[in-house]
């Protein structure tokens, strides 16, 4: 692996505040689901279907606002845009841990559809830090930084949650990411690299380029880029119910904690071993490979044989979804990538709601082997799709090259 591309890009500014702002707004994000949980259950003494309830509700919310909070991104600026959420996050988690249930959930459920567009804004600083040559490189450190928030984040909530009520830790948290937009805020990050010189008019004042309508990039081809973003967040979050499902079966539930961290940790790794590499690789061909490294999940007789296995299919979490932001980085225009970015994120939330429940239903019907198998088969399905159809469209330009 090439370090210099990695000393290169990390000689950046720009870059190094990105990554770091990445890691400190996404932390409580992470903290913020797990302790949610907790609170409904153990403070509010509801079941676990009512607390994914209110998950699925902010989930939903956060997916609707993805596209409209990057749209407004791209036409008003970030200042603009974080402050209306700074607000409103504020006034609902400043009431949402110290209610009843269903005012909880239409509160969190509010706070989802303003949420700060954290991931949109990072990824958009992170793509403008750095040359387009290095673009893959940045994007897999910052995928490392999700993985670090990931798993630095939830195993420091549950602790407070176990010294401490959750409707206070819950507090703490979500004024941590209210802190996190103050951040964002201040620091203001670049979000679009130096565009040419702009056209001038007989008074020599520039000229306002014409907004691209969304018809012009919103097509098949940047489609199937989210639709493999989707597909990963399917077979992600169907592991992640598989992993707690065999582990219970095995009887070995304190082993949940570290199998995930080493899930993870293979997860990093793998980011960093992609954003090293000299080439590209296409988001289906990850996918397809990260499909096939998970269905061997299933054979784990074991905790030990379950996190060796859950390392091998790590090592393409990370490279699958960097792929598929840096290939819709490339396909949409500048002035529309904050939108676009909203939507691949909003594509990403759908696959990982839809992937749990998915995987559950397979677990509860055939055992938690069914859950692995289940989600690498959908992965599968989809990416070889997805190559398929790409090898035709090149086919079909070629051709048209050559006429």
């Amino acid at each position: 692996m090439p370090i210099q591309r990695y000393r290169r890009v990390l000689s950046s500014p720009a870059l190094r505040q990105a990554l770091l702002l990445g890691f400190l707004v996404r932390m409580p994000i992470f903290a913020g689901g797990v302790v949610l949980t907790l609170h409904v259950v153990s403070t509010l003494h509801h079941t676990y279907g009512a607390a994914g309830f209110v998950s699925a509700a902010a989930t939903i919310a956060i997916a609707v606002s993805g596209p409209w909070r990057g749209r407004l991104l791209d036409r008003m600026g970030l200042r603009r845009v974080v402050l209306p959420s700074i607000v409103v996050a504020t006034l609902c988690w400043s009431i949402a841990p110290f209610v009843g249930y269903w005012s909880l959930l239409a509160l969190a459920a509010l706070a989802g559809l303003f949420v700060i567009p954290s991931f949109a804004i990072i990824r958009q600083a992170v793509i403008a830090a750095v040359p387009e040559d290095d673009r893959r490189t940045a994007i897999s450190l910052d995928s490392v930084a999700v993985e670090m928030s990931f798993m630095v984040g939830p195993a420091l909530g549950v602790w407070a949650a176990t010294v401490w009520p959750t409707s206070w830790v819950l507090f703490v948290i979500e004024m941590a990411g209210v802190g996190g937009g103050v951040l964002l805020w201040f620091a203001n990050p670049v979000l679009r690299e130096a565009a040419e010189a702009p056209e001038l008019d007989e008074n020599g004042a520039p000229v306002a380029a014409a907004p691209v309508p969304r018809s012009a990039w919103f097509r098949a081809r940047f489609l199937a880029i989210c639709l493999a973003a989707t597909a990963t967040t399917v077979v992600l979050g169907g592991s992640d119910i598989a992993i707690v499902a065999a582990l219970r079966a095995f009887g070995d539930q304190a082993s949940i904690g570290w199998v995930l961290a080493v899930w993870g940790l293979g997860s990093l790794v793998g980011g960093l071993v992609y954003g090293g590499l000299h080439r590209s690789i296409s988001a289906f061909w990850l996918l397809g490979g990260l499909s096939v490294v998970t269905a061997p999940m299933a054979l784990a007789v074991g905790a030990p044989s379950l996190a060796v296995l859950s390392f091998v299919a790590g090592l393409l979490c990370a490279p699958t979804i960097t792929a598929t932001v840096d290939q819709v980085s490339r396909v949409v225009p500048l002035s529309a990538r904050g939108e676009a970015m909203g939507w691949h994120g909003s594509f990403m939330t759908a696959g990982m709601a839809m992937g749990a429940p998915v995987a559950g239903l397979a677990i509860d019907t055939f055992g938690w082997q069914a859950g692995f198998t289940l989600v690498a088969v959908v992965g599968l399905a989809v990416a070889t799709a997805g190559a398929g159809a790409t090898r035709v469209r090149r086919r079909r330009l070629v051709a048209a090259q050559a006429a």
